[in-house]
C-alpha cells in the first residue's frame, strides 16, 4: 500500500493500445466511488492517456512512489514507431501491449503496486512482437515461477475454472489426465478458501463428452479420467462432485448450488459464463502468489476510438482484485495465528462417570488466546 495512505495501489496495463482498454478504464474510474478506494497506476505511452483520459483527472508521475490518490497516475514510456490507429491490429501495437505488461509485472514483483489489473490484448499482434505465451495467464505463471495456475471467470456467485485453458479443441482429450484435474481442483479449492473467504467450498465438475458420456456411449473420459480424479480429490478433503452434463447445467440453475465449477475446456466454460454475465465478469488467475484480474471482454476493435466503451467489467476487475487481496491478508493472519485449544483436565478424560455439570465442563472449550 501507499506509504501515505491505506489505499490499495492498483497497477494497470494498457492492453492493446488500438483497442478499448484505456477507454474502458476511464469509464470505470469516472465513478468516484471506485477512485475513492484505490491509487490507480497505469503503464502506457503518454499520447494514449491524453486521448483516453480527457474526462477523468490524471497526472504523469516519474514512478510509483509519486502516485497520488484522486487521479489516474500515468507512468509513461516511449513507443517508438507506434501510430495510434483505433481498431487496427499491428505489430507495433503488440509491442506496446507487451512493454506495458512487462513494466507492470516488474513493479508488482517489487511490491511497488499491490495488485495487477490487465487490459485486453490481441494475442496475434502481441505474439508477433515476441510474446511467446498463449495469454496473460501463462505469462504470469512463468514470471511467478509456478508450475500451474487456474483461469477463473467470476461474476457475482458464479465462478468457472477451465481445466485445459488455451489449447486447440482437438488436443483437449489428450491434455486431460486425472492428475491434471486433481491439480486444478486443488487450485480452485485453495483459491475459494483463501481468495474468496469460503471455508468449505463445493465444486462441480463438468463432463467432457455430450451428456457426460452417457455411461460410456459417447466417450469414456468420464469413467477413465474424471471418476478417478474425483475419488482422489475427495480423499484430499475437496468437495468435488460430478461429472455433470454440461449442456443443461447452467440453464437448469444447477450451477447456483456450487461455489465453483470446473469446465474441461475453454469454450465449455467461457461460452455460458459470457452469456450469463457479459460486461460484468472478471477473469482472475488463481494460484499465483500475486493478485491479477482482468475484465472479461476483448480488445473491442470494432468500437475502439468511438467513446462508447463500457467500464463495468473493468470496474469489477479492480474491485475484485482489491477484495481478493483483503481476503488473502485476512487468511494469512488467521492461518498464521491459529487458536490454541487448551486440552481437557485429566479428571475429565473418562466421561462415563461424569455428572451433568462435569460433562458440561468437559465439553466446554477453553481458548487461551484470541486474535
Amino acid at each position: 500500500m501507499s506509504p501515505n495512505n491505506s489505499k490499495i495501489r492498483v497497477g494497470i496495463t494498457c492492453g492493446d493500445p488500438n483497442g478499448i482498454g484505456l477507454e474502458a478504464l476511464a469509464d470505470a474510474l469516472s465513478d468516484d466511488r471506485t477512485m475513492a478506494h484505490i491509487v490507480p497506476i497505469v503503464y502506457a505511452p503518454r499520447e494514449l492517456a491524453v486521448k483516453a483520459f480527457d474526462n477523468v483527472p490524471w497526472g504523469e508521475v516519474e514512478d510509483e512512489s509519486a502516485a497520488a490518490s484522486g487521479q489516474i497516475n500515468l507512468v509513461s514510456f516511449e513507443a517508438e514507431e507506434f501510430e495510434h490507429k483505433p481498431g487496427e491490429a499491428s505489430q507495433r501495437a503488440g509491442a506496446v501491449a507487451m512493454e506495458s505488461l512487462q513494466r507492470a509485472v516488474a513493479q508488482l514483483a517489487k511490491t511497488n503496486v499491490d495488485v495487477l489489473v490487465t487490459a485486453p490484448i490481441n494475442k496475434d499482434t502481441i505474439r508477433s512482437a515476441g510474446f511467446n505465451f498463449p495469454g496473460h495467464t501463462e505469462y504470469l505463471a512463468s514470471e511467478a515461477g509456478v508450475e500451474d495456475v487456474l483461469m477463473l471467470l467470476c461474476c457475482d456467485g458464479l465462478r468457472i475454472g477451465v481445466a485445459t485453458g488455451h489449447v486447440a479443441l482437438k488436443e483437449v482429450s489428450t491434455e486431460l489426465t486425472s492428475a491434471k484435474i486433481v491439480t486444478k481442483l486443488k487450485l480452485m479449492h485453495e483459491s475459494l478458501v483463501r481468495d474468496f473467504g469460503i471455508p468449505s467450498p463445493r465444486i462441480a465438475v463438468l463432463g467432457l463428452n455430450p451428456h457426460a458420456g452417457d455411461n460410456g456411449m459417447m466417450g469414456d473420459e468420464e469413467k477413465r479420467v474424471l471418476a478417478p480424479a474425483l475419488t482422489t480429490a475427495t480423499k484430499q478433503g475437496i468437495q468435488a462432485m460430478g461429472p455433470y452434463a454440461a449442456d443443461g447445467f447452467f440453464g437448469s440453475g444447477a450451477s447456483r448450488q456450487f461455489d465453483g465449477v470446473l469446465a474441461m475446456y475453454h469454450d465449455q466454460g467461457l461460452a455460458p459464463f459470457k452469456a450469463l454475465s457479459f460486461g460484468r465478469g472478471v477473469n482472475f488467475t488463481a494460484g499465483l502468489p500475486v493478485v491479477r484480474t482482468s475484465p472479461d471482454h476483448g480488445t473491442g476493435f470494432d468500437i475502439a476510438g468511438q467513446g462508447t466503451a463500457n467500464g463495468a467489467s473493468f470496474r469489477e476487475a479492480i474491485r475484485m482484485a482489491c477484495d481478493i487481496r483483503t481476503h488473502r491478508l485476512a487468511h494469512r493472519e488467521y492461518a498464521g495465528s491459529p487458536l490454541e485449544i487448551t486440552p481437557p483436565k485429566p479428571e475429565y478424560k473418562s466421561r462415563r462417570s461424569l455428572s451433568a455439570s462435569a460433562l458440561a465442563c468437559a465439553c466446554r472449550t477453553s481458548i487461551s488466546s484470541l486474535p
